[in-house]
């Protein structure tokens, strides 16, 4: 045989599928096929391509995407006990596409698992609740910076990402701010994830008496109207004023054991995605398997390595 993988059916003979090469007419029968698992295993985990895993296999393309399409993957949330803090966040594929995740701090296992049109409120509190009326005592969430949220889950203990504080401010002042207050506020942020909440209150509070003319400067208009002169400035005082009650929480006696930051769910998504770019040009329901499939194969290896440290 050339090695080619343009093969095609060819009859069968004593009830064994015959098949030929296209390219040099060599008939041969595949005396064993490869189980529908360890062929998502590799399309999955392994990371090999439709191509890749045509090749070797010594079949087409075309029929390694029909074996993959008979492999069924469904979510279910699953039954849930103990008690922890709960890391929420979305991803988004494209417009209107993408999935709400919860995740429990300690093992990163999956709690809930959605698939969303837009980032909602109701999309939150529809994971909040199934994750509670599962079994699953939250004491505490870490979410990354949607405003309404911390309205809407007042009754529970918030932690606003402290990375994604410091991105907030850094979008209003830039990377090299050229205002003397604003480098002073950037310097102050860049000390956020490595002093105490007494320390960072105390430095802000400072921050703001020290240019309190500078925050208040007005500039007038052609109209005659007067405007702030550094409103990119004011806003990112706005943002840290509105999260500052939540960026310690972690502090808190009862929230021991509270990360500061989500990037145990950041790198979740990152995961998926490094695997999903492995497979470009998929469809969305493949893409919503494949997604599935990731972490149904998160949970169980999470699943098995908790066991093995109860031992």
């Amino acid at each position: 045989m050339c090695g080619s993988s343009h093969t095609m059916k060819n009859g069968k003979r004593k009830g064994v599928q015959l098949y030929v090469c296209r390219e040099c007419r060599y008939q041969f029968r595949n005396s064993h096929e490869v189980a529908l698992s360890s062929l998502w295993s590799s399309y999955q985990d392994g990371k090999q391509t439709v191509s890749e895993l045509a090749a070797a296999h010594g079949v087409s393309p075309s029929t390694i995407k029909r074996r993959l399409r008979y492999v069924e993957k469904t979510w279910e949330q699953p039954p849930l006990s103990g008690s922890g803090f709960v890391h929420l966040d979305g991803t988004y594929w494209g417009h209107n596409w993408g999935i709400m995740l919860g995740l429990d701090e300690e093992s990163g296992i999956p709690l809930y698992l959605g698939f969303i049109k837009s980032e909602t409120n109701q999309d939150y509190k529809d994971a909040v609740n199934s994750i509670e009326e599962r079994g699953y005592a939250i004491r505490g969430i870490i979410i990354d910076g949607k405003q309404s949220l911390f309205g809407i889950f007042s009754a529970y203990k918030i932690q606003m990402c402290q990375y994604h504080m410091k991105q907030i401010v850094k979008r209003y002042l830039t990377l090299h701010p050229r205002l003397l207050a604003a480098r002073e506020l950037k310097a102050l942020m860049d000390r956020l994830t490595k002093v105490g909440k007494a320390d960072f209150e105390a430095g802000y509070s400072l921050w703001k008496m020290t240019w309190k003319d500078t925050l208040n400067k007005r500039s007038l208009l052609r109209s005659g109207k007067t405007q702030f002169t550094h409103r990119r400035l004011r806003s990112a005082m706005h943002s840290v004023d509105f999260y500052l009650p939540y960026l310690f929480t972690y502090q808190l006696p009862e929230c021991k054991g509270m990360p500061n930051t989500n990037n145990k769910i950041e790198g979740t998504f990152t995961d998926l995605k490094k695997n999903l770019n492995n497979h470009s040009g998929m469809s969305q329901e493949n893409r919503r398997r494949f997604i599935i499939g990731f972490f149904l194969a998160l949970a169980e290896s999470l699943g098995m390595k908790r066991q093995e440290s109860c031992l």
